[in-house]
């Protein structure tokens, strides 16, 4: 069976919508056909949250609750704690003797952080290479991520290439999975979601934070009045609409795409009822998170058999490493 690895920073405490179209959707679906690795990247998070170690605790519970609440089953999915493997560390450090430093300086993602203020430390510089070892530890075929991250994918298919080249056929090279909805816009209007954008509506937000967040999101900036015709296109209640409507809602949103560009319709009533959309998707992971909730010791031992399972695989793909690279000495 082929591999997949997906994994999350947990900078955070809770997934939003833009997660779920990004990737969570995928992994649920992909669960059933692959055998999944899930890690929880502290370590990636120490890269720009170094000063907010308290917070990894909590947050590595939060967003467990959440894989469990969207329908990722720990029969099939193992999870695990980054840190809690120290062979990525080792396999980083091969990896990164294979990396030209110009290569990892192009990473958009790097750019990104630090223009978005992370400090320029020699950890946020290595990020790359530690997600290309994250991939390449379990030998993962398959890496469902958000448009955002398929250079770090791609950045891990070249070096695991090289390596296989180098010293000979170790690790498959890894594909990216994009997920259907790539990038979910904002309620502002942003091209992404994001917490600390404050335009995310998450997968724990009640029935009334989902309501205030629907009416007060961005439409058509042009549309003064609900006579005006507006545009549907780029539209983010249109695009949630699409994203979260049912089979049972297809007709119900198309009737009002076409009353709203010919000005037959209030942003008001289109909100309504993506709040109802809204809420009808979420109820079932709101019921399922509860439960998970009161059993804080069954989350812990599935993270414990989790992270002892990709142990013994990381001690599997380290020892052909080391056996390929005439490291076995004895």
């Amino acid at each position: 069976m082929k591999r997949i690895l997906t994994g999350d920073r947990p900078t955070y405490d809770s997934f939003h919508l833009g997660n779920y179209v990004g990737s969570l959707k995928n992994r649920v679906k992909l669960q059933q056909e692959y055998e999944m690795f899930i890690p929880l990247v502290d370590l990636h998070a120490l890269t720009t949250h170094f000063n907010r170690t308290r917070e990894l605790e909590s947050n590595i519970r939060g967003l467990m609750l959440g894989y469990l609440s969207v329908g990722l089953e720990p029969e099939r999915v193992t999870f695990f704690v980054q840190s809690k493997v120290p062979e990525v560390l080792e396999l980083a450090y091969f990896l990164s003797l294979l990396t030209p430093r110009s290569l990892i300086a192009r990473q958009p993602a790097l750019k990104e952080k630090l223009d978005q203020g992370s400090e320029d430390t020699v950890g946020l510089f290595y990020y790359p290479v530690l997600m290309a070892a994250d991939i390449l530890l379990p030998r993962a075929n398959l890496v469902p991520v958000g448009k955002d991250q398929k250079a770090h994918v791609e950045f891990a298919r070249d070096i695991a290439q090289k390596f296989n080249d180098q010293y000979g056929e170790v690790f498959p090279i890894p594909e990216p999975l994009i997920g259907e909805v790539p990038t979910l816009p904002g309620t502002d209007g942003q091209a992404k979601m994001g917490k600390s954008l404050g335009n995310a509506i998450f997968l724990t937000d009640t029935q009334e934070e989902v309501e205030k967040k629907v009416m007060g999101m961005y439409t058509d900036p042009k549309r003064i009045h609900p006579t005006d015709p507006g545009t549907v296109g780029g539209n983010p209640v249109f695009i949630y609409l699409d994203a979260f409507g049912t089979e049972d809602d297809k007709a119900q949103v198309t009737s009002y795409k076409e009353q709203y560009t010919k000005g037959q319709v209030g942003d008001v009533e289109v909100k309504k009822y993506l709040t109802k959309v809204l809420n009808n998707f979420l109820e079932p992971i709101r019921k399922k998170r509860a439960e998970y909730e009161n059993k804080p010791d069954l989350v812990d031992e599935i993270l414990r058999k989790g992270t002892e399972k990709i142990r013994a695989e990381a001690q599997k793909t380290l020892a052909e490493v080391k056996k390929m690279m005439k490291l076995d000495y004895f």
